[in-house]
């Protein structure tokens, strides 16, 4: 019987794991989401509008990287061999196109808005702006962690922050010169921001779905790593995948010297894999210098 590692427990000796920040910050969101969106309403800004929307796809990001989160950290099962931290790519991948209708939605609207320009209340636009931004500036402070997931998260707030700038701009503007056109120009520019970072995102997510190897590594170079170890021939058939927005997997078939070293070779192999390239989940497959004649 395998013994098990409960290296899934860790979380609970650490209250402060990513999905509890992105659970706080997704019910603080999409509050204001509302708030902001019966300001733009009641304003008749667009930006504010914009900007409410654009609040609404990041609570609805954090609320979903939440979930992903605490997916991943569930153990691996029979049905889940690996666990389910693939949630995390796919949270991404949702989060990015739903971004991208939005954005269609509001540029659309901005263009209508320069052709027939209406009346905003500058002054409270720019009021609900300055207090979104400030929740934006909490939210950012408070979400840490460098994996796929927390980094979406963090791309949308810091989106966000700079749309709740560009919905406080035009406000200001409107409110001491009456000039409304400013406001669909605002909108439009927060639309370019959200644009940019869900088509980075939705790259992003997207390879990692088909399998490819992280952004960052090399499959040449981790190869020729490998091959440096004394008593490794040669390495082939070297697979590098994503497995969750953090957990990277490495397998391959390594041609050895000689097979009474393979436990030596194995433990330096895991060990240089783990500190060089950050690799932990490895399946490595030896093979003597005699090769079989059938290839697949």
């Amino acid at each position: 019987m395998a013994e098990h590692h409960h290296s899934h427990d860790h979380h609970h000796h650490r209250p402060d794991h990513p999905g509890s920040s992105l659970r706080g910050a997704a019910a603080l969101t999409i509050a204001f989401a509302v708030v902001e969106a019966l300001g733009g309403w009641w304003t008749g800004s667009l930006a504010l509008l914009s900007d409410a929307g654009h609040m609404f796809t990041d609570g609805a990001a954090l609320a979903l990287g939440a979930l992903a989160a605490w997916m991943a950290r569930r153990p691996p099962s029979q049905r889940h061999s690996y666990g389910l931290g693939r949630a995390e790519v796919v949270a991404a991948l949702v989060n990015a196109a739903a971004m991208l209708v939005i954005v269609i939605a509001l540029a659309y609207e901005s263009i209508v808005r320069l052709k027939t320009p209406t009346a905003v209340n500058g002054g409270v636009a720019a009021g609900i702006a300055a207090v979104g931004l400030m929740l934006n500036l909490w939210v950012i402070r408070r979400l840490h962690g460098h994996d796929m997931n927390t980094r979406a998260a963090r791309l949308h707030v810091v989106g966000d922050a700079l749309g709740s700038v560009a919905a406080l701009g035009a406000g200001t503007v409107i409110y001491f010169s009456g000039w409304t056109l400013v406001d669909p120009m605002a909108s439009l520019a927060i639309c370019v921001l959200i644009a940019v970072s869900s088509v980075r995102l939705l790259r992003e997510s997207t390879h990692a779905l088909m399998e490819g190897v992280p952004h960052g590594l090399s499959v040449e170079v981790i190869g020729a790593e490998m091959a440096r170890i004394d008593g490794v021939l040669s390495v082939h058939d070297l697979h590098v995948w994503q497995i969750s927005g953090s957990r990277i997997a490495l397998s391959a078939h390594i041609v050895v010297r000689s097979m009474g070293h393979w436990e030596r070779l194995l433990v330096e192999l895991q060990a240089r894999l783990h500190d060089k390239f950050g690799i932990d989940h490895i399946t490595l497959q030896p093979e003597s210098t005699v090769r079989p004649l059938v290839r697949h």
